[in-house]
């Protein structure tokens, strides 16, 4: 049986590991992974709109891996509307990369309970073989990190390098043409990097569980005999 030291910081470490598997659900099912600022340029070329108008001309946009929504400012008011990736914008954007940031993930979420699984039984015995150990708690927490820095940094080269914002924007826009003015990584972006941070955290954990701390030995106090003692 593991030491209660263990047996807490591996029950830590499960927590931080099924914490992990929930912000990754959260972040896949939520539609907030950017927003950013659009500029009509079409209407503003119309009107040749100088500062002061170009707030008519500013919209908003957001979305994450599978919808999103945005407002259209062309001068005659604003115009909500939603739209889902799959399947007919999938083709506008880098079809490859898309499909690749939601395989890592999935692929990080399946390392997540494997961790979790591990790191249970760590917390309950000592495995008798080492993969069931230490050394494979660290493998599936490693792995399920490196996923999720994978899927993050696939999707910020899709912003960057493929434009992505942009390209949404201007999906089926026949008429109008939209620039984007700014762009914002959002909440369900940064809970992927949590999660990330907390299998880095789980690495630590389990690192400090292998450290043999010295035992405190208590000194046991000398009797004192006299010749009294020997006497009775």
């Amino acid at each position: 049986m593991p030491g209660c030291f263990k047996k807490t910081l591996f029950a830590l470490a499960s927590l931080m590991s099924f914490v992990s598997f929930i912000l990754i659900v959260v972040a896949m099912g939520t539609p907030k992974w950017m927003t950013g600022k659009i500029l009509c340029k079409t209407g503003v070329d119309l009107v040749n709109a100088t500062d002061p108008e170009l707030v008519k001309f500013i919209g908003e946009i957001y979305y994450g891996l599978f919808r999103g929504g945005k407002i259209r400012q062309c001068g005659l008011g604003g115009r909500r509307s939603k739209f889902t990736i799959f399947p007919h914008m999938v083709k506008k954007l880098n079809t490859g990369l898309h499909v690749m940031i939601i395989m890592f993930l999935c692929v990080a979420i399946f390392f997540s309970l494997v961790s979790f699984g591990f790191c249970i039984l760590n917390a309950i015995k000592v495995p008798y073989r080492a993969i069931k150990g230490p050394a494979g708690a660290c493998l599936w927490n490693f792995l399920a990190g490196g996923f999720i820095a994978l899927a993050v940094t696939s999707f910020m080269a899709a912003v960057k390098l493929h434009h992505l914002t942009e390209r949404i924007a201007n999906f089926r826009e026949n008429v109008f043409q939209f620039v984007i003015l700014e762009e914002q990584f959002e909440d369900c972006f940064w809970l992927c990097v949590a999660s990330a941070t907390a299998h880095a955290a789980n690495l630590l954990l389990i690192a400090i569980s292998g450290i043999n701390f010295p035992k405190i030995k208590t000194k046991t106090e000398e009797a004192n005999v006299t010749a009294e003692d020997i006497m009775y």
